[in-house]
């Protein structure tokens, strides 16, 4: 079995069916239910799970709301020879039209936190919201996620990346995470091992699943303050980031000296549009979907935009946001 969260997924699937699951049959549509709450389901439409609402289906998807139903579904994933793709909370991602191979697990269902005020940690996990939890702690009085409150993804997906903003980063406050192995094996690893470096560790790409994390914030502190900075933040990125359309965030990582987001506007392509994708007239490092866009659209676009800026300024911008699945050419 292979998992990847950032690359081509191809498998051939074999027959499904066990003694121990229930198939039903709907128009081509298989539900093999695992347990009495846990179902494995065919076809199932993606574009309704990612942040900009394109791309085809998942050959195979699962959703598991707790631990043992994420190792079943890895579990699952292993005796049938499926290549398995992570999908958080669908933002930093683009799915090809054609859909992905293999099985797709949504961990967006993996919650609950705990607040430790005797250590000031907090253990969340995967699923849950990082804005979300931001807003928590800062009703708390507790310090270190205000940065946060706009990252719009998952506390799995933050850690895999190392999220970002405001010179802060998921490295800087992580304890420990909890991460589930193909061979069913749970593991605690520092973030000495995970690699940390700029929007990455060396869980991306990896056959890792992170389960839960633990953060070490500052508790204490007066709430309406730490609610006061939170909302500072929150307003910032409402300001200079395009929210009234369906984007992935921050399509590309920031070269130094300049952002992506400079050297792009000074290119001249705010505003330029493939389809019904645009590069955003407030933030030239998003791309929105402006209506009816396809994932090749959103493809194309970031191809030209790569082109573009390495003519003008010989930088070859890298994406943060993770394409999967199969594109045509461009």
């Amino acid at each position: 079995m292979t998992i990847s969260q950032a690359a081509k997924n191809v498998c051939k699937v074999s027959t499904l069916a066990t003694s121990k699951q229930e198939t039903v049959n709907s128009i081509d549509k298989k539900v093999y239910v695992i347990g009495s709450d846990f179902a494995i389901k065919s076809q199932a439409s993606l574009a309704a799970v990612t942040s900009y609402r394109v791309g085809g289906p998942a050959e195979w998807y699962a959703a598991p709301r707790n631990l043992a139903a994420l190792e079943a579904s890895v579990k699952y994933a292993k005796e049938h020879d499926l290549t398995v793709t992570i999908l958080g909370a669908g933002s930093n991602l683009l799915v090809s039209d054609r859909g992905i191979s293999g099985l797709v697990i949504a961990t967006r269902h993996l919650r609950h936190s705990h607040f430790d005020p005797q250590t000031g940690r907090l253990t969340v996990a995967a699923g849950e919201s990082i804005p979300s939890l931001a807003w928590q702690a800062a009703d708390l009085g507790w310090e270190g996620l205000e940065w946060a409150v706009g990252i719009p993804g998952t506390v799995g997906g933050a850690v895999v990346m190392n999220a970002g903003a405001h010179s802060s980063c998921v490295a800087n406050m992580l304890v420990s995470a909890e991460v589930l192995s193909p061979d069913g094996t749970l593991e605690i690893v520092t973030p000495d091992q995970l690699g940390y470096a700029y929007r990455t560790s060396l869980l991306q790409g990896s056959d890792r699943i992170v389960t839960q994390a633990t953060f070490q914030l500052k508790p204490g502190a007066d709430p309406a303050l730490v609610v006061a900075a939170t909302k500072q933040h929150k307003q910032h990125r409402l300001t200079t980031q395009p929210y009234n359309f369906p984007s992935c965030g921050s399509v590309f990582r920031n070269p130094k000296p300049h952002s992506a987001g400079w050297l792009i506007e000074q290119t001249g392509l705010k505003g330029y549009q493939i389809g019904g994708a645009q590069v955003a007239q407030l933030h030239a490092n998003f791309i929105v979907n402006r209506g009816g866009a396809k994932a090749n659209d959103i493809f194309g676009l970031i191809r030209h935009i790569q082109q573009r800026v390495q003519d003008r300024w010989s930088i070859l911008l890298e994406p943060e946001v993770k394409m999967i699945g199969e594109f045509q050419p461009v």
